[in-house]
């Protein structure tokens, strides 16, 4: 993780709560090595209070892991790309409404916004997916996607085949590796574990 020592890394949070815990974690990681973070949520992921916490504590949180304030508006993620902010954008975890948004250019949300100012320069988009309609209705956005230059994907696999059949979650642990290989212009190998 040392290449990634002082890269700026906007962190967009989606909806996925159950999630919530694995992407904080990696977050952390990338904190660690240097990664300059920047987090960023989306208005669900900002608002709603689940089973797996209180909105204010995940925002509380991930700025105190990123010692800055959360973008939380499309006003204040718009000028990411213009003032060029980033190197890159990981959307962690990417729900698969937010992937369905980004594979048909719809920006009507913070985290949207934020990824397509980083587009904008053709910056890297990193996704790590969690979804549990992955295989059925979403399939056709995830394979858009990973058609459309600048979009690069997380490793995934199936995380209850028996009880979920369609659902797929991202590798959170192997972000990193990703980022790197991505600031390359490299999707990341395997994709799917």
């Amino acid at each position: 993780m040392k290449k990634l020592s002082g890269k700026r890394i906007g962190f967009a949070v989606t909806g996925s709560f159950c999630t919530f815990e694995s992407a904080f974690k990696v977050a952390e990681a990338l904190a660690c090595a240097g990664a300059e973070l920047t987090p960023i949520f989306s208005e669900h992921a900002a608002s709603f209070d689940t089973r797996f916490g209180k909105a204010a504590d995940h925002i509380h949180r991930m700025e105190e892991i990123s010692g800055r304030k959360a973008i939380l508006s499309i006003t204040d993620a718009e000028p990411l790309g213009p003032k060029d902010l980033l190197d890159c954008i990981a959307v962690c975890p990417c729900t698969s409404n937010t992937m369905s948004k980004l594979a048909f250019g719809v920006v009507d949300t913070t985290v949207t916004m934020a990824v397509k100012s980083m587009l904008r320069n053709a910056k890297p988009v990193i996704l790590a997916i969690a979804t549990n309609d992955a295989l059925k209705c979403s399939a056709k956005n995830l394979g858009l996607l990973m058609n459309t230059r600048n979009y690069y994907f997380v490793p995934l696999g199936q995380d209850a085949p028996d009880k979920k059949p369609s659902s797929m979650v991202a590798h959170f642990e192997k972000l990193p590796e990703t980022i790197e290989e991505a600031l390359e212009e490299r999707q990341i190998q395997p994709l799917i574990i």
